[in-house]
């Protein structure tokens, strides 16, 4: 029986997308030969199950890849899934707390919070609930635990989005038990691979979709009439240039230098006209911090009669798409970042990305070329890019262009989906040769499958 076949019954929040995605449809993006080779890969796994398991439906990238993801992989002809776990706000905060400890930070963390926030949310989710899949994804720290609960049947795979190469040595030996019992683990990048695992790992590059409404390629006029309720509304005059800062309100996301930079910049070169620094940021249900981080943001730029907050705005993917287009230049200069999907939205509409030298922002900007790598805490260099790409409107125009062809050949959704099918050929089975994308020499075996529960159903 196919897992395909398999009640999925589950108390968990399940996403059900507003469409499927024809794979034909990515043709004019990555051309049609990529297309066709997709279509090849997926055909010999229809209705092989993927499923997905995080924390939160909207809001951070894990969520904005698999909105993407599950609908390109059901028109590839997968059973694809994405679960939602639920939970309170002490649930929340103590994630948090792995969120930012699995990151290097050294914080206290009782075994109230371990015990009953954490694993006591686990239980109540593991109540009621059955997944079976040929493949499941469990993402990030939030939901790790439950692979250890006995409901989910199948080749358990544990996707870190986070950079974990230096943890907390206390929230990682709590979790690498649970992280051990899966069949394998996915990182973005090598560099980001904990100590002591002992499965089969492989590296998958985050991706940004074409279709959707925030990387539509606006025109400047499409752009500005997204904008112009909210330009009005803030008292924005579209004819002065536009620093975009666009992430959600978190420590690790560095904002505070942003504006330093910024008031830097504008104080030596006193540009006329001066321009805007508009932070853009939503708040997510699993990260109870923003609201306190976009606070204190306020709080520093005081009355700095140059600085936008726009905060949850409606028509949000549309209004990001629009403002990228816009700016003259976008800064993201994360001290820790699993990826950083803004930047590759933000190359896309062809704007040139002033980026910190970390995590998977590396990977996206060639420095002098796309953009610029810098230190985050660098604020004379950040602000001395500000003025290289404000200053100098051709410049930024031409590393603008070849941003946009650096993203169409590498951050594409279709090669993320790509890689997730090759390893569903792998672990079930379908293919023998391990992914041209293992970071280390294990390979799935049978000694693996023995060490976790594997339903009937899913038998071959």
């Amino acid at each position: 029986m196919s897992a395909s076949t398999v009640n999925n019954r589950t108390q968990l929040q399940a996403f059900t997308p507003e469409r499927i995605y024809d794979p034909a449809e990515f043709a004019p993006y990555i051309g049609k030969d990529k297309v066709e080779g997709l279509k090849k890969l997926a055909a010999p796994l229809e209705g092989a199950g993927w499923a997905n398991v995080n924390s939160t439906l909207i809001g951070g990238g894990v969520a904005e890849i698999l909105r993407s993801a599950i609908p390109l992989g059901l028109g590839l002809g997968l059973d694809a899934r994405w679960h939602v776990i639920q939970g309170n706000d002490a649930f929340f905060q103590v994630t948090k707390k792995f969120h930012n400890m699995l990151q290097g930070m050294d914080l206290d963390i009782s075994l109230d919070e371990i015990f009953d926030a954490y694993l006591g949310t686990i239980d109540q989710n593991a109540q009621n609930t059955f997944i079976a899949s040929d493949l499941v994804v469990i993402h990030d720290p939030q939901p790790a635990a439950m692979v250890m609960n006995g409901f989910i049947f199948g080749n358990v795979l544990w996707r870190c989005h986070i950079d974990t190469s230096e943890p907390n040595r206390t929230v990682w030996r709590f979790l690498l038990p649970y992280i051990n019992h899966c069949a394998g683990a996915i990182f973005t990048t090598p560099q980001f691979v904990g100590p002591g695992l002992q499965i089969p790992l492989y590296q998958i590059t985050p991706c940004i979709n074409p279709l959707t409404d925030k990387n539509h390629q606006f025109s400047e006029e499409e752009a500005l009439d997204v904008l112009r309720p909210l330009l009005n509304e803030h008292d924005v005059d579209p004819e002065r240039p536009i620093v975009a800062a666009i992430s959600r309100y978190d420590i690790h996301k560095n904002q505070e230098t942003v504006l330093k930079a910024f008031q830097t910049y504008r104080e030596q070169s006193a540009p006329d006209p001066a321009p805007y620094l508009i932070f853009l940021g939503n708040t997510a249900t699993d990260d109870p911090e923003g609201d306190a981080m976009l606070a204190h943001l306020q709080e520093v730029a005081g009355d700095d009669p140059d600085v936008r907050f726009w905060v949850n705005v409606p028509d949000n993917d549309r209004v990001v798409g629009a403002l990228n287009r816009i700016a003259k230049t976008f800064v993201h200069v994360s001290t820790r970042e699993g990826f950083g999907l803004v930047v590759s939205e933000a190359m896309w509409q062809g704007t040139p990305v002033i980026g910190s030298r970390t995590g998977g922002i590396v990977n996206q900007i060639r420095h002098g070329e796309t953009g610029f790598l810098v230190d985050p805490m660098d604020t004379a260099t950040i602000s001395k890019h500000l003025g290289t790409l404000l200053d100098d409107p051709d410049q930024a125009q031409q590393m603008g262009e070849r941003a946009r062809e650096h993203v169409r050949e590498h951050f594409l959704l279709p090669e993320l989906v790509r890689r997730y099918l090759i390893l569903i050929s792998y672990y079930t089975g379908r293919c023998n040769e391990p992914p041209h994308f293992r970071l280390n020499d294990l390979s799935y075996s049978e000694v693996i499958c023995i060490m976790r529960p594997r339903h009937p159903a899913l038998s071959r």
